[in-house]
């Protein structure tokens, strides 16, 4: 097992340093690695150890079945980067994972917990399925000691499943907007703005929008039109709420192939709906996408963009963290 020695500054002129030192500056404010693993200690270094409160260093002595903090760090952080990371260290025993493009994480929450079982292991990652930009930090890791035992080190790695960053595709979006108040002008739409701007994000544009009355056919119909101008996501407002009058979601029914879910557990926006025609993506969304910023539409659009389609299974788990609480009121 390591063994640690230390040894007054003074006498440890000449031996390299066995991990990275680091100096906090309050006036500068600065942290970092003032010196790097196997910097080789020099008289004039003596001053900035002292200001550092270094009065002596540690010297590790490591045997075969040792792994050094940064490389323990490495060999995990490598097993942890999938597609759309990059790696940032090691330095001070931490490494940092980057996306390398605007989408969507994705990573098997169990697998995290599995690594930090171990006490002497730090494995962080933002919130599960949360959209990201590119260079935005994604998870960390960081050895609590300065080495490991090769077998802490593997038993990690064997737990450690990659995190994923799907990149954001822009998609031909078409908008449906129903309402015979809107075709005969007594109220304005004010969605489509909204829209143009949460499609902007993605990378993509609206490639046109239809107003119709609230009659199925006529819905079924706009639908229809925009799937053989080869529209691959469909988003439908109005007439999903539970009204005799409101026949949005039998007129998305009708013309696709199937339905993934009607109705999802989160506030505001349970009345959201995803059906599939063959590659178009048709989504029924709830009224309050008009006045809310975040609904479940969000999350939606977020994995439909990304490439995801949810399972009915994986929407029926949304309701932990579903809520927005900054809402007061929604549908």
């Amino acid at each position: 097992m390591a063994r640690i020695e230390y040894v007054r500054i003074e006498d440890a002129i000449g031996m390299p340093i066995s991990h990275d030192m680091t100096q906090i500056d309050v006036k500068s404010g600065y942290k970092g690695a003032r010196f790097k693993r196997g910097h080789i200690i020099k008289h004039d270094d003596l001053p900035v150890l002292r200001s550092m409160g270094k009065n002596s260093i540690s010297v590790l002595h490591m045997e075969d079945n040792d792994v050094h903090e940064d490389d323990a760090a490495s060999r995990l952080a490598t097993r942890l980067a999938g597609e759309g990371l990059r790696l940032d260290g090691p330095e001070e025993g931490k490494i940092a994972l980057y996306s390398e493009w605007n989408g969507l994480v994705v990573y098997d929450a169990e697998s995290i917990h599995r690594i930090n079982e171990d006490t002497d292991w730090i494995a962080v990652t933002i919130p599960n399925k949360v959209p990201v930009k590119k260079d935005e930090a994604v998870a960390g890791i960081r050895v609590v000691p300065l080495t490991m035992r090769e077998e802490q080190v593997a038993k990690a790695e064997s737990a450690a499943l990659p995190i994923t960053v799907f990149p954001f595709h822009p998609l031909r979006t078409a908008l449906v907007t129903t309402g015979r108040e809107i075709v005969e002008g007594r109220i304005r739409d004010a969605f489509a703005p909204k829209l143009v701007r949460k499609l902007a994000f993605y990378g993509s544009t609206l490639m046109e929008q239809t107003i119709t009355g609230d009659e199925k056919e006529e819905i079924a119909q706009a639908i229809r039109s925009f799937i053989d101008k080869g529209a691959e996501l469909i988003i439908v407002t109005g007439g999903m709420s539970v009204d005799a009058d409101d026949r949005t979601g039998t007129a998305i029914a009708q013309v696709s192939d199937s339905v993934v879910f009607n109705g999802v557990p989160t506030l505001p926006g349970a009345r959201l709906m995803l059906a599939l025609q063959d590659k178009t993506k048709i989504v029924g969304a709830p009224a309050c996408v008009v006045h809310d910023e975040w609904t479940s539409m969000d999350i939606l659009l977020n994995r439909l963009f990304a490439g995801l389609i949810p399972t009915l299974s994986e929407v029926r788990r949304w309701g932990a963290g579903g809520l927005c609480r900054k809402c007061r009121s929604c549908n």
